[in-house]
């Protein structure tokens, strides 16, 4: 890869609370053919909210106690125990992999008003600050149960000690999903202020313009989307593989900040994990390839 530092320095010094474990997390990555090829739903957090206000995110929260909860059980269309193995993190417990399951689909519902569950059905709208317990409430009043099997794991991101973006660190497992037919996405007009469905070139370009702000996580996944056509290749690109964990190492390239990920030379981890770019630098603000825009598509 070309112009990289020969002697980068490493990342700067960790906060106070820097050793606090990640909080963990769930998200999805909505996905639809459109006239210009595969789209992608992108989410505008709300100004205001405490955490990425004003980005563009793909729709995810924190995993809440209830998503664990045994209650779960006749809700789902699988039994906890073979979650294990679809995320093939066979260290988490049954009840630990149904939580990430049940949160990304409740904030998919919550977020943008998609319900992923079985028989298809159109739910009410989430309400704000809800109850633990309401969404299995409703679905059991509607009589469905929330499909596990359209969530397809993805990746696992792990924010950095001291991250660029000043965001709290999250341990967050990743999905694709289809959006059901019939179904249409809606921001919740609570945390997120706007919501889009772009070609993932077109959102890296509106970023690359500066028009909307997207962080790594977001990113380089899009780059990795935009390596697909359709939703059935992408989808039979995640089903066949496993999902990998990233873990960003930092360091300084002069005056500014970056960051590599597995497959770098600067990186712990030999093997690539994910196409595109192995190392981003912050500049003016912006994170952004080495080699310029075309380099997420290398």
């Amino acid at each position: 890869m070309s112009d990289r530092p020969s002697h980068p320095d490493r990342a700067e010094p960790r906060a106070a609370d820097d050793d606090a474990p990640p909080r963990d997390a769930a998200s999805v990555v909505l996905i639809r053919d459109g006239a210009a090829g595969l789209e992608v739903l992108l989410l505008r957090r709300h100004r205001d909210v405490r955490v990425l206000g004003g980005h563009y995110v793909f729709p995810g929260g924190k995993v809440e106690a209830d998503d664990a909860a045994p209650d779960w059980a006749p809700a789902l269309d699988a039994p906890a125990e073979t979650l294990v193995a679809r995320l093939a993190e066979p260290a988490l417990t049954p009840a630990q992999a149904q939580a990430f399951f049940v949160a990304a689909a409740r904030e998919l519902w919550e977020e943008a008003g998609v319900a992923l569950v079985e028989p298809p059905a159109a739910l009410p709208t989430a309400a704000p600050d809800a109850a633990p317990g309401a969404w299995r409430a409703v679905l059991r009043d509607a009589g469905v149960r929330l499909a596990t099997g359209a969530l397809c794991p993805w990746s696992r991101w792990i924010t950095p000690r001291n991250p660029p973006v000043g965001s709290p660190r999250f341990d967050t497992r990743f999905f694709l999903a289809r959006l059901p037919a019939g179904a249409q996405a809606r921001h919740d007009a609570h945390e997120a202020s706007d919501s889009v469905w772009l070609t993932p070139r077109e959102a890296l370009a509106r970023y690359w313009a500066r028009e909307i702000e997207l962080i790594p996580p977001q990113l380089m996944g899009l780059a990795q989307l935009a390596r697909h056509a359709t939703v059935t290749a992408a989808w039979a690109e995640a089903q066949r593989r496993r999902p990998p964990c990233i873990q960003p190492e930092q360091f300084r390239d002069g005056e500014h900040r970056a960051m590599c990920y597995p497959g770098d030379p600067l990186h712990p981890v030999r093997e690539r994990a994910l196409p595109g770019p192995t190392r981003l630098r912050l500049v003016a603000g912006r994170f952004e390839p080495y080699e310029g825009f075309e380099g997420w598509f290398r």
